[in-house]
């Protein structure tokens, strides 16, 4: 079969019109709702902060929908125009992780931003401590790495 007698359209709506198994749904749907309860989970505990529980509550009802309407997962992959439903929830998947990525990038810019501000009012503090004769006399502060007394 040559290039050029391969209908490329019709190959993509064979890929497309693909019936998805039971067992796929039922896999992507236990996932979701483990990860569902994970996050709770986790909000509970203490150990997921509030201000990202709607981001990650968001992302496990979207799985928990697309594993039941795989009608909508194939609208969108038509929209978007992919070949496959999974090319489409990789695509969305990465672009998510680009999006999370660049956030974690800004708050640790202005975590470090933050940082130096007040190891430079440290130094300060101790630069005007030992004009004042107090530091050597308490021993309380000493110098990064120095064990205090």
């Amino acid at each position: 079969m040559s290039p050029e007698t391969i209908d490329i359209e019709a190959l993509r709506l064979l890929f497309m019109d693909q019936p998805e198994p039971w067992t796929t749904r039922g896999i992507a749907l236990a996932v979701s709702v483990a990860f569902f309860a994970a996050v709770l989970n986790l909000v509970r505990r203490g150990r997921l902060r509030e201000e990202y529980t709607p981001i990650w509550t968001v992302v496990a009802l979207g799985i928990m929908t697309l594993s039941f309407w795989s009608a909508g997962l194939r609208a969108i992959t038509h929209a978007v125009g992919a070949w496959a439903p999974s090319s489409t929830l990789f695509f969305f998947g990465e672009l998510f992780l680009l999006v999370l990525c660049l956030n974690y990038a800004v708050r640790l810019s202005s975590l470090t931003l933050y940082v130096k501000l007040l190891a430079q009012e440290l130094a300060i503090l101790r630069s005007e401590l030992r004009a004042r004769g107090a530091l050597e006399t308490s021993g309380e502060l000493g110098a990064p790495g120095e064990p205090s007394r």
